[in-house]
């Protein structure tokens, strides 16, 4: 099929790429000419686990091309996707529906024979409507019909996340909509990926519902870590007791210093806004936003109480920036609080991450940015780590210690295990498991 992806985000790169190693012909539009004149030059703007590999095994094919130019490519298109961003609206929090509302107002202009409209963005209840209704404003006579298929992609995953999903959600009551949608999907088949069919609202509030519950069950057990702390418990055994509840599950359920990156924080805050609006009260999802802002703030605190208290004059490595591993992501990243309180205090930081720190610098000015997780670590006080990267789970712990002034670890990821680090001299303090402090 011919496909068109407004949008060459996270998303809509993402989608585009997968799209045409499905055998669809797929053209991806944006309007900064930088990004695309890079991506033709097989240069992509994010980092992604083999997207680069895939986007030029497409292009080679030429099944997948990048362009400025809007109109041609949607005049020829069977279904257009609307991937392009929401951020969260400055000043209170709603999602910003600017580049959706414009998008749908070109691709209108540019329609031609009948197609399929797919709103693949985040965007709150009701989008879809705002979107049928701009189009045919803008283009009565168009033969078109508006879809949602809100994506479920995790950074760091996304391409086996798109290729091998749980479910496929498509809003549409239209016949003729869900034809087209599922001859897109066909390729899936085989991976017997189930499509729900749904109402357009219902696709549209699935997104916004699944993204919430999952910064919830975050948010739950870095709560009970505290208690854990406290009380002398694991948890991570904690955690793995409840997991094997299958009416729980396992996952999410690991304890550190707040979520963060381009969808939790933005998209609980935009459907605490959308219930606002129709008179509903979210209490749990409006305490699960200012629990986990808290806790980022106060994950400096607990680097402090590992250097007894007292950080001024104290230089702190801290190994991960991006939000997560597998990604140079810094929206929102945790890593931004920790380090804006850890100067704020007095001390001195050094920063590694293996692929985020051309993005962390214009967040992050003020520290020192290192080539390895040893020079990192060289002369500091103590060490924190942030975003649990692969390669710092084999850490050479003999090396680290020798490189330090004082061998105190800071594990907001509960990446190494108490009594390794004790037998090795460490002053280690991690995540909900009890503390060994000075």
């Amino acid at each position: 099929m011919r496909i068109v992806m407004i949008g060459t985000g996270y998303v809509g790169l993402v989608s585009g790429a997968c799209f045409a190693d499905f055998g669809h012909q797929v053209v991806c539009v944006d309007k900064d000419e930088s990004k695309i004149a890079a991506l033709r030059r097989g240069e992509i703007p994010i980092f992604e686990p083999d997207l680069d590999r895939l986007v030029e095994a497409n292009v080679k094919a030429n099944r997948l091309s990048f362009t400025t130019e809007l109109k041609g490519p949607v005049s020829e298109a069977d279904a257009v996707f609307i991937a392009v961003g929401t951020p969260s609206r400055r000043g209170d929090g709603h999602a910003d529906l600017t580049y959706v509302h414009a998008a749908a107002r070109e691709i209108a202009r540019a329609l031609a024979g009948f197609t399929v409209v797919i709103t693949k963005s985040t965007v709150p209840v009701g989008t879809g409507d705002d979107v049928e209704r701009i189009m045919r404003e803008t283009n009565p006579a168009a033969d078109v019909v508006v879809a949602s298929n809100p994506e479920f992609l995790r950074e760091g995953a996304a391409i086996r996340d798109f290729k091998h999903p749980d479910r496929i959600v498509v809003g549409t009551d239209d016949e003729r909509g869900r034809k087209v949608v599922a001859e897109i999907y066909r390729p899936l088949y085989l991976n017997q990926a189930p499509i729900m069919y749904t109402g357009r609202r219902t696709a549209e509030l699935i997104k916004y519902a699944a993204n919430a519950f999952l910064a919830t069950k975050v948010t739950f057990i870095n709560e009970i870590a505290d208690l854990a702390e406290r009380a002398g418990a694991d948890v991570q055994e904690v955690a793995r007791g409840i997991g094997l509840d299958n009416r729980i599950g396992a996952k999410f359920l690991h304890a550190g210093p707040g979520f963060g990156g381009s969808c939790f924080p933005k998209d609980t805050r935009a459907l605490v806004k959308t219930a606002h609006d129709y008179d509903v009260s979210l209490r749990i999802v409006e305490a699960v936003l200012a629990v986990n802002e808290m806790r980022k703030r106060a994950m400096a605190r607990k680097v402090a109480a590992a250097l007894g208290g007292s950080l001024r004059s104290k230089t702190i490595a801290v190994l991960g920036l991006a939000f997560k591993p597998n990604t140079d992501d810094m929206r929102e990243a945790p890593s931004i609080p920790l380090i804006t309180a850890l100067l704020d205090q007095g001390a001195t930081v050094r920063a590694y991450d293996p692929e985020s720190m051309h993005q962390a610098r214009g967040e992050l000015p003020n520290i020192q940015y290192c080539d390895d997780a040893y020079a990192c670590a060289k002369a500091a006080d103590a060490l924190v780590i942030v975003t649990e990267w692969e390669q710092f789970r084999a850490l050479d712990l003999k090396r680290l210690k020798a490189e330090m002034a004082r061998p105190v670890v800071v594990d907001l990821r509960n990446v190494y295990r108490p009594d390794e680090m004790a037998e090795l001299g460490f002053t280690y303090d991690s995540v909900g498991r009890p503390q060994q402090l000075l």
